[in-house]
């Protein structure tokens, strides 16, 4: 019933919102990823078990809502949070509970990251295969070892690493 219902949140017709404020902007269905808080929603179709379906969402706000003329952004980039989205999106995690110290994985939007971290470690983020016609995840490995979980540890990344998304 959940997945039903974000579903349809997505695949709403937009234009039942007309008597929405103006600051409700970067519409994809009913989802407003113009106004920050609503910036996880998208995550939660990977904690239904449903990656591909977040990967097609991921996709699509990243296609239409971000762009690089200075009005690139859908909404208003308060404290650079229409920022950091686009950025955990593009590395393919995102912290949906930040205080809980988890990322959900979603769909990496670009093929090769590398995150510089303390003692000189880094964390590199792979998405072999990433083209327009492949950006669904077909499988993850963190080190070399496959990773089921749709869940990315804060202290696995600051140990160092590779992750790497087969698209």
């Amino acid at each position: 019933a959940a997945l039903k219902r974000l579903t349809a949140l997505f695949e709403e017709d937009p234009s039942k919102l007309s008597e929405a404020p103006p600051d409700v902007t970067g519409l994809i269905g009913q989802d407003c990823h113009g106004n920050e808080p609503s910036h996880h929603v998208i995550y939660f179709f990977s904690l239904l078990g449903r990656r591909d379906l977040a990967a097609k969402y991921i996709k699509e706000v990243m296609d239409t809502q971000y762009g690089v003329e200075p009005d690139g952004l859908c909404g208003n980039d308060d404290c650079g949070q229409m920022s950091a989205w686009c950025i955990f999106a593009s590395l393919g995690f995102y912290p949906f509970n930040p205080c809980g110290g988890d990322y959900v994985l979603g769909a990496p939007q670009v093929p090769k990251t590398t995150l510089h971290l303390e003692g000189g470690r880094t964390f590199t983020v792979v998405a072999k295969d990433l083209s327009e016609k492949n950006k669904y995840v077909k499988s993850v490995a963190l080190n070399g070892v496959p990773y089921k979980d749709f869940i990315l540890r804060h202290a696995d990344i600051m140990r160092g690493g590779e992750l790497v998304f087969q698209m």
